[in-house]
């Protein structure tokens, strides 16, 4: 087949095109550019993500070892619409955005088809650790064998028509297994490149500073907001702009004798609720703008799935009910800590993806 590889540049990708090359497909890499530190004046002690030149570099060098194309899309402006702007929007609305499963969904896949039909290609390929199942002519994800790298839960946003042309080869490797495959092919510099845990466009993960610079006008009038406690309503001390907080949040908070979390955050007031933790426990949520995978809709009423609402939470059990068109409803066995608005809830039956969708209310 001819696939086309994202390279992002990092060990993953590369070893993703190594295995596609060597098992005799014909393969074309590409390199999306989604953000430049160039263009901003935030700094940054290094460069993070996928964005730099030396991850670019590192792309092509795999290209030119297995002699494949490689190219370049400066993707820049498209990602700053769809990606950083619905960002900082996100934080200003009181909620905590995640951008790579918008990323994902609106921006990666999007370019990935695009380019692939305009390349004659049969199938695209990434390095997610995830795999593709398929039944009663349906696709949806898979959690990965390596549940400890496993990044199901920020693809629930792909289509059908995305599925059915994606490959994701490193589905069914541990990632100790892709370090020693790339040192054994003599891509040493890649076996040893840490990953990048970090939002690509946010120095050294300060999003506070990046909202700043990015909307100043926005948040300079909201600091002084009251923080209110949730058991008393008293003003217990103020705050230095409610997008700069996220719910659990302890950190920047009045010392009142006992740890207390952000519980709430109200735009139109400005306010902050904070309390102890017990307060943080909710048993249901709704999400909307739902994508169904292994079904077409749901099951039945009070269908039971294991739901994760954030990339490293480890799941709980729940189940599922109708709230409306392009909505449920989650309610739990047991209370949840921490459920954030903004925030994306993933429901699995075993290794199988349910339906994922936007956290909106807990």
């Amino acid at each position: 087949m001819r696939v086309l590889v994202a390279m992002s540049g990092g060990v993953d990708s590369s070893v993703t095109a190594a295995l596609l090359a060597q098992a005799g497909h014909d393969v074309i890499g590409m390199t999306m550019k989604t953000w430049s530190y160039d263009t901003t004046d935030i700094p940054s002690r290094r460069n993070t993500g996928c964005c730099n030149l030396d991850d670019i570099n590192d792309a092509r060098s795999v290209a030119v070892r297995y002699g494949f194309p490689h190219y370049v899309v400066d993707l820049r402006e498209t990602f700053g619409e769809k990606v950083i702007d619905h960002f900082v929007d996100s934080y200003l609305s009181g909620l905590t955005p995640n951008p790579c499963i918008l990323c994902n969904t609106y921006i990666k896949w999007d370019v990935l088809f695009t380019k692939a039909r305009q390349l004659h290609c049969d199938k695209m390929a990434t390095g997610h650790y995830a795999r593709i199942g398929e039944a009663d002519g349906r696709y949806f994800i898979r959690r990965a064998r390596d549940l400890t790298k496993d990044q199901s839960y920020v693809l629930w946003g792909l289509s059908q028509e995305m599925l059915h042309y994606t490959l994701f080869p490193l589905g069914e490797y541990l990632k100790a297994d892709v370090r020693h495959l790339a040192a054994e092919w003599g891509l040493t510099r890649l076996a040893q490149k840490k990953d990048s845990y970090e939002i690509c466009f946010v120095p050294e993960g300060d999003y506070r500073t990046f909202i700043r610079k990015r909307r100043p006008e926005a948040v300079m009038h909201l600091a002084g907001g009251p923080i209110r406690h949730i058991e008393t309503g008293e003003v217990v001390g103020y705050h230095q702009g409610y997008p700069f907080y996220t719910i659990g949040q302890r950190r920047g908070l009045p010392a009142l004798g006992t740890p207390h979390y952000v519980i709430d955050i109200d735009p139109e007031t400005n306010t902050l609720v904070i309390g102890p933790e017990k307060y943080l426990y909710r048993v249901s949520l709704v999400m909307d703008s739902i994508v169904w995978h292994k079904y077409m809709g749901l099951p039945h009423e009070g269908y039971p799935a294991l739901v994760k609402i954030r990339h490293m939470d480890p799941g709980h059990q729940a189940r599922l009910y109708s709230a409306g068109p392009d909505k449920l409803r989650v309610e739990f066995m047991m209370g949840v800590k921490a459920i954030t608005p903004g925030q994306a809830a993933v429901a699995y039956v075993g290794d199988d993806m349910l339906v994922g969708g936007w956290i909106r209310q807990a």
